[in-house]
């Protein structure tokens, strides 16, 4: 008799396109079955809030094939300055990294590392909070992908483990993007579809941002000095060995920061200030912060000695890299327009609201948050779950008795997640490049994750109690 081998295939999720259009279709048939409905608002400092008990029901207007087709386009349309905002950031960006500044910062502190026993015990502190303030301020992702082949080596010539390696620029880029305070791809755009001024609220996020970056730097603080006194504890010894057999020689050659590259990242640190400034002192929007950041790209680039060729394609590049972002952001419009213009988005807040309300408006956005941490394993752009979550959760939270601001951060929150799913690109991604097993990095993070899932409900208490605007 013969055997015929099993085979199995992994089991892989639909590309976030595939997700998001599955999720229209889904929209437009529900337009079919869901009633419509519709709850009276009221002005209240220039802003539409629903009149919670004034839900009443429509005659629906049902959505067909060709208003499905319709909607990615129609949702282009609307987003369109969000979307133009999200080019140019990336443009702006992508000069910034073709200066090398950001690269030259890192390895001229990595050279310090060899000569300073004060930069030996500030190395984590000092590296995390970088990447974690690159997370926080310009929503630095992917970008972190590339330090990656910097930083396991760094770790390894230094005693410790790739697992730490691989740590300081994921962990902290994303726990920064996570709990950020002025990031423009969640922060930014949730706010702005929420209808709240845009980067308000910055002092309670600054704080909980420093919170959730000081418990990332004390916990890889922690296992590093574990895995430097006894390296046989790390989930990648063998591994370590192995590399360290590859690359007996560490970094190599480091060489410091330039003159030029210090002007750079001046610069970049005085535009962030003139933002800050520009949205507290003069309400800046998102028009205005685009127009800095443009400005920002084109000097940077001038002061990096780059021609104007250089500037430009630097650009292109990197809101091209952006493309497929500015895409999730029109198909998740999409879904809002045809759930409005079919009348059904009232019916669902009406029946999504007993599942959020709670005796508690704590209890609700603890809910919130467990909503979002869901989304984020199936939609872990940002930007994407933003355009797609913030119409439904922002006028939910005007019916379940939690302020608007509350319901953004429990958003942002969701996305502490993304360093342990393996859905994520980025994860993946980074994970391959250091050549560490998916469930190798997921068993290490489980304690970490737990202390931020600990963290988020501790810090959504708060802006409960003080009723967030």
């Amino acid at each position: 008799m013969t055997t015929v081998p099993m085979t199995t295939k992994k089991f892989k999720l639909p590309h976030t396109f595939v997700l998001l259009f599955l999720i229209l279709a889904m929209i437009a048939a529900a337009t079919w079955l869901v009633p419509g409905g519709k709850y009276d608002t009221h002005l209240v400092d220039g802003k539409q809030l629903i009149v919670p008990d004034s839900f009443h029901y429509v005659p629906s207007a049902p959505q067909g094939l060709v208003a499905l087709i319709k909607a990615p386009i129609k949702g282009f349309v609307e987003a369109a300055q969000i979307i133009g905002f999200v080019l140019i950031v990336g443009g702006a960006f992508a000069v910034l990294q073709k200066t090398e500044a950001v690269d030259s910062m890192i390895r001229a502190l990595a050279r310090a590392h060899k000569d300073s026993v004060l930069i030996q015990k500030a190395l984590i502190p000092v590296f995390v909070t970088m990447f974690s303030i690159g997370g926080a301020t310009f929503g630095m992702n992917e970008e972190a992908i590339p330090f990656i082949l910097i930083f396991v080596p760094l770790a390894l010539a230094l005693g410790y483990d790739t697992i730490t390696g691989v740590s300081i620029p994921f962990l902290g880029s994303q726990v920064g993007f996570g709990a950020a305070f002025l990031n423009p791809f969640n922060v930014g755009i949730a706010q702005g579809i929420a209808g709240v001024p845009v980067f308000s609220g910055w002092g309670y996020r600054l704080i909980a941002w420093s919170i959730a970056t000081a418990v990332t730097v004390l916990f890889l603080m922690w296992y590093a000095a574990r895995v430097k006194k006894n390296p046989e504890l790390s989930p990648t010894y063998a591994l370590d060995q192995e590399k360290r057999r590859e690359q007996p020689h560490g970094l190599g050659e480091l060489h410091g920061m330039t003159a030029r590259h210090k002007r750079v990242l001046w610069i970049f640190v005085g535009a962030l200030a003139i933002m800050v400034g520009g949205v507290v002192q003069y309400g800046w929007y998102i028009d205005e912060i685009a127009a800095l950041f443009l400005t920002m790209g084109v000097v940077i680039g001038l002061v990096g000695r780059l021609d104007s060729t250089q500037i430009v394609e630097g650009f292109i590049q990197g809101a091209r890299d952006l493309v497929g972002t500015a895409l999730v952001i029109a198909l998740a419009r999409g879904t809002m327009i045809l759930a409005r213009d079919a009348h059904i988005i009232d019916t669902m807040l009406h029946g999504l609201t007993p599942l959020v309300q709670s005796a508690h408006p704590i209890f609700t956005a603890w809910k919130m948050f467990g909503i979002q941490t869901v989304i984020n394993f199936f939609i872990h752009s940002g930007t994407g779950q933003a355009a797609l979550t913030m119409p439904i959760m922002a006028p939910l939270a005007d019916l379940v008795g939690v302020t608007r601001q509350t319901a953004i951060l429990a958003f942002q929150f969701g996305e502490l997640t993304t360093p342990m799913i393996p859905t994520s690109g980025i994860t993946v991604g980074v994970l391959a490049l250091a050549r560490v097993p998916w469930i190798t990095w997921a068993k290490w993070m489980i304690p970490l994750q737990l202390i931020y899932a600990v963290m988020a409900m501790a810090l959504l208490v708060p802006p409960v109690l003080m009723n967030w605007q």
